[in-house]
């Protein structure tokens, strides 16, 4: 499946949940998008409940199914709790510690960086977004890059900084130090309703 290019805030609308993390798409409007999306009281199946969530998820993230469908069945395969371990999965991507550390407001921006090589990974250019990060790995913006007013206007906005990450503010660099708990990650997300969707 190719990465959904439509309207973002419609998007946001529809899964009822902030895919920008800022909370805009509805502070205004915080109901389905449509005709009559205000006055929708349809009650949702229990497998509808599950796609939702796996939509919301995946469009979180920026992914096309088939990738994410790979990324969750690796999870699946690891030792402990599956929906945790897929959530952790996916916030070791590249393009998500790049946004993470503030180099960019978006998931899609920071994943621009990443595939316009303005990224290192321990002094290593690195321009794939799906690269998987290990704990101990160093992400840094290239020398040439440093000067971007994109990534200077997003560091000056940055507002948090999540625990498991550690940031050199001179050297305009950021550590991966640990896998991130549970509590640190989107409450909005019930990870259980996207195993049972996957295993059903």
């Amino acid at each position: 499946m190719a990465r959904y290019t439509g309207p973002k805030f419609k998007l946001s609308r529809r899964l009822g949940i902030s895919l920008s993390g800022t909370g805009k798409e509805l502070k205004k409007r915080p109901f389905p998008p449509g005709q009559h999306g205000a006055n929708q009281r349809r009650k949702m199946s229990n497998y509808g409940m599950q796609l939702q969530e796996k939509q919301k998820l995946r469009h979180m993230y920026g992914m096309g199914e088939k990738q994410f469908r790979t990324l969750f069945n690796r999870a699946q395969k690891m030792q402990g709790i599956a929906g945790e371990n897929f959530m952790f999965l996916l916030e070791c991507r590249l393009d998500n510690l790049v946004y993470r550390l503030g180099f960019s407001n978006s998931r899609a921006g920071a994943r621009q960086l990443v595939s316009h090589g303005h990224i290192t990974v321990n002094g290593k250019k690195v321009n794939i977004a799906s690269y998987m990060v290990s704990i101990g790995d160093v992400i840094s913006l290239r020398e040439r890059s440093r000067g971007l007013s994109s990534i200077k206007e997003a560091l000056e906005n940055r507002t948090h900084l999540v625990g498991y990450l550690e940031y050199n503010e001179a050297a305009l660099e950021g550590k991966f130090i640990r896998l991130p708990e549970r509590a640190e990650l989107s409450q909005d997300i019930d990870e259980k309703q996207i195993v049972e969707f996957y295993n059903r």
